[in-house]
């Protein structure tokens, strides 16, 4: 049995709403929300709901890994029971990096916390200084953080540009002040300011 110095310390993670897991049935499976499956954390992005002529109903899934970004396939039966991940939001700006370490700290709180690379995914290569984050906790542990869809960038290496052509359909690839790479088009040369879009890691304009 916890002692009641546990539950409160629990309690300052997490409320009855967050950080919290509950049992939901596949059929309420959504888009955006958050399952446990084999120990990770995954994201419903596509859901199909089917029922064959013959056999027994299913949910067709694609599920996005909130630690990773990886995105796997999985099919549940109708009805199945599945245990629900309620995560805890916070936002925090990105202060600096420690060796193999990322320093943030909570825009609220200040409390600063370091998280490893390997826990950020390919997210560290457009995390920039002063940035602002939303990190993702779960049971009291910070299990990833989502970065903005649309960020601008420095280009800080890339073949030279050739001037006036931003009608031509070609592209290069440009190196960003993060160490990002990213193709651009033709006329885009060093030291010009892009926004990119990080979901994709495409070119969007010029700024």
């Amino acid at each position: 049995m916890k002692s009641s110095a546990a539950r409160s310390k629990a309690g300052e993670n997490s409320d009855s709403n967050t950080g919290v897991e509950k049992v939901i049935s596949s059929n309420d499976l959504r888009t955006g929300v958050t399952i446990e499956v084999d120990g990770e954390i995954y994201s419903v992005v596509e859901f199909l709901h089917v029922k064959p002529g013959k056999g027994a109903a299913f949910v067709r899934t694609k599920l996005k890994s909130v630690t990773t970004g990886a995105v796997i396939e999985r099919t549940f039966r109708a009805g199945e029971k599945l245990t629900q991940a309620r995560i805890d939001h916070r936002q925090m700006q990105y202060l600096y990096r420690d060796g193999d370490n990322y320093v943030f700290m909570d825009t609220e709180t200040y409390e600063q916390v370091s998280l490893p690379r390997g826990q950020l995914g390919d997210k560290v290569k457009y995390l920039k200084e002063e940035m602002v984050i939303t990190a993702m906790f779960y049971e009291g542990r910070t299990i990833g953080i989502e970065i903005p869809y649309f960020i601008e960038l420095k280009v800080v290496e890339t073949e030279p540009g050739l001037r006036g052509d931003t009608a031509s359909g070609g592209s290069k690839p440009a190196r960003l002040e993060t160490g990002a790479l990213v193709q651009v088009p033709l006329f885009v040369e060093i030291g010009d300011t892009i926004r990119v879009d990080t979901r994709t890691d495409t070119y969007i304009e010029r700024v």
